[in-house]
């Protein structure tokens, strides 16, 4: 019985802590959910990045990326549990960091993140995965 209820709790604490921002599920005619309500539309290009789970290990496809202000960053879950999130600590002195992003759980899922930031380098990672490899670099251009 303990045990039970100890798996419905759980169950029900990460439902809750993963519903903040909204996410496509892949369904047709649905569109993508920004990475925040106050995100500028993008008036750039779509880049889309795929989060991977296989026997390779975990990884973003590319992991290195060009874009512009006004693009926007398209992941796409492809398997696996993953976020994205642009770390303060690991982006020193850098201003209009977009919020990490909520765990993408089921294949297909997708989530529009703006490029806000200023142009030059940051770093990116997979939360669960960091330590795994699984992060990467955005170069913002002029």
């Amino acid at each position: 019985m303990y045990r039970t209820g100890l798996a419905l709790t759980t169950m029900l604490v990460l439902t809750l802590a993963c519903g903040g921002e909204r996410a496509s599920d892949g369904s047709p005619g649905e569109e993508p959910a920004a990475a925040s309500p106050e995100a500028p539309e993008a008036d750039g290009d779509v880049i889309e990045v795929r989060l991977i789970t296989d026997e390779q290990g975990n990884r973003f496809e590319p992991a290195q990326i060009e874009a512009e202000q006004g693009d926007i960053i398209r992941l796409v879950l492809v398997s696996g549990v993953h976020n994205l999130n642009f770390l303060p600590d690991s982006n020193p002195g850098a201003t209009g960091l977009p919020p990490a992003t909520d765990m993408l759980q089921l294949p297909g899922q997708t989530l529009d993140v703006p490029v806000t930031m200023k142009p030059g380098h940051y770093y990116f990672q997979c939360d669960p995965h960091a330590l795994l490899g699984m992060v990467g670099h955005l170069e913002v251009e002029d």
